[in-house]
């Protein structure tokens, strides 16, 4: 947690450090409306992209394939997304590059290494790693006073 907190504070002081670099290069005014620009760009592009990713997740799902790049994509897109719609030039250019085919293909085999981490697993493991579902349809309503508080 202090971690996570200790990087946030980071990003946000490394972000202000590039903003009044850019502004003492291009000017203030420049650099404002670059800031606000990037909210209405990855809208469009989270929109866009998006689209064509729900597509490419349904032409997977029809042919009968496993949809896990098209998951890959379609969340490294949406990451993309938001983070062009944060103002800042440090996640603008994160967000351009997460949106870019090319550079997401680079990022999707450490994004499902990562989803496979043993850390992961272990986190995501229920009831001692057995899922137990309710296949027969077998559950049936208690009333109120059966139930124990």
């Amino acid at each position: 947690m202090v971690v996570a907190l200790i990087l946030f504070i980071c990003w946000g002081v490394a972000e202000l450090l590039v903003a009044i670099a850019v502004a003492n290069a291009i000017g203030v005014l420049a650099t404002v409306v670059l800031l606000i620009a990037g909210w209405p760009i990855g809208v469009w592009a989270l929109r866009s992209q998006g689209r064509a990713a729900w597509r490419r997740l349904g032409v997977a799902l029809s042919e009968g394939r496993q949809p896990a790049r098209e998951v890959v994509d379609g969340a490294l897109i949406v990451l993309g997304g938001v983070l062009l719609i944060v103002p800042g030039f440090i996640t603008d250019a994160i967000g351009l590059l997460l949106l870019a085919p090319p550079t997401r293909a680079l990022m999707r085999p450490l994004l499902v290494r990562n989803l496979n981490s043993k850390f992961v697993v272990n986190a995501t493991r229920f009831s001692g790693g057995r899922i137990e579902y309710d296949v027969d349809s077998t559950a049936t309503d208690v009333d109120q006073p059966q139930l124990r508080s």
